[in-house]
Parts: C-alpha cells; structure tokens; sequence
C-alpha cells in the first residue's frame, strides 16, 4: 500500500555533512577528521541530553560539540570563527540523488517530509538553501517534543501531523541507530546505508536497505 507521506531525516540523510569541509579547511588541516569528530560528539550529546532528561536544542548541541573537536585537534576558534562554522549547518548541498528522488516520490502523489533533530530555524534555513524546500510537505522538528531522536515522542510526532498510525508512512533516514528508532515505533523504514556500514544488532531492522534515493520510488509504491 502506498504510504500517505515518506520522511525523511534531513542531515547525513537529504543534506551533506561533508559540505562542513570546506569550511572546516579553514581552520583544521584534517577536515575530514575535524568533522567526523564533530558529528560524532553531535550525536553523543544529543543521547545524552535525552537520557539526563536536560534538553537543549540542536544549535547548542552543535556548538558544544564544535567545542570538543576543536579541543581535540588543537583548533583555536575566536568567537567569528566559532560562529562561522555552526553556521555552515545552515548552508549544506544536498545530495545528487535528493531532488530527483523527492520529484519522482511527488509526482506519484506521495507527499514528503523532514524529521529532524535541527530547531525549525536551522532546518527552514538548510532546506530553502538547498532548493529543496518547495518539494516538501512539512518540516518537523524535535523541538515539538522536547527530546531528541530516537525517543518514541519524536517519531509521534509525524503520525499526529498526518493523523495517521504509524505503518501508513514510510521513514527514510542514513542513521542505523534512528532506522531502528523509527521501525520501533512502527514505521515502514528505508535504511539509506550510502557508508556501507554494517547493519545495527540493537533494535529491530528497516524494512529495506538501500545505497542511495534512487529507489524510493518504486519500493513506495
């Protein structure tokens, strides 16, 4: 059956993070280093401040983080600098597959859109920057709940927007760990595994497994 809506998570999953590196080039001689770092802390105080129950929203998350991987590989960063690079979470490309996937999906009726751990500013901004905002439905963000994903109040969100249950949508996303958020929670999930990463052994499996968007269209129906 047809899912009424397909969701996707935005970044890693729609947007590159590997747009950070130009510029990250700035201030690390290992950009990519430099970022992998700060997605990783990114990801970790997001958990964190889940579980401690002392949330606070994406933009904080990203400039603590931003924080540690500058300690860790010897960065000074004034105030400018600092600012310059969490502010390059609002300017990322999106991947090539991302727009003709989101047309395709649109053009056979199915309606698209974001679950993201940003606050509504950062995703309003990175979506509108990457062209990519017209061709989705709605923008939602945790902040809605108060907790991060892969936390169930996250994902209910969706199902209360389209007032719909869970198994009529379908969730897309690049994180092992918030593919098997969303399938707890009930949703038809597309694991978009472009890293080749081995599969999550905690939680229950997506439903597909897929390298890129391309084939979004037809496992949707």
């Amino acid at each position: 059956m047809k899912p009424v809506a397909v969701v996707f998570d935005l970044f890693g999953t729609l947007l590159d993070i590997a747009s950070l590196h130009d510029v990250v080039a700035s201030v690390a001689s290992d950009p990519g280093a430099f970022v992998a770092t700060w997605r990783e802390k990114q990801i970790a105080y997001s958990f964190a401040s889940a579980i401690m129950g002392t949330h606070e929203d994406f933009d904080t998350i990203t400039a603590l983080a931003l924080r540690f991987a500058a300690a860790k590989f010897g960065v000074e960063l004034d105030t400018l600098r600092r600012k310059r690079l969490v502010d390059a979470w609002f300017d990322m490309h999106a991947f090539d597959d991302v727009l003709p996937a989101l047309t395709a999906l649109r053009a056979r009726g199915i309606r698209c859109a974001v679950l993201t751990n940003g606050t509504p500013a950062t995703a309003a901004s990175a979506t509108a920057n990457a062209g990519i905002d017209t061709l989705l439905d709605v923008t939602l963000s945790v902040e809605s709940a108060g907790v991060f994903k892969p936390d169930r109040r996250v994902y209910a969100l969706v199902t209360e927007h389209y007032a719909v249950p869970a198994e009529r949508l379908m969730f897309v996303t690049s994180n092992g760990w918030d593919a098997t958020g969303a399938a707890a929670f009930g949703m038809n999930v597309a694991w978009c595994n472009r890293a080749g990463a081995p599969a999550e052994t905690c939680g229950p499996p997506p439903r597909w497994t897929i390298r890129d968007l391309h084939a979004l269209a037809a496992i949707a129906g």
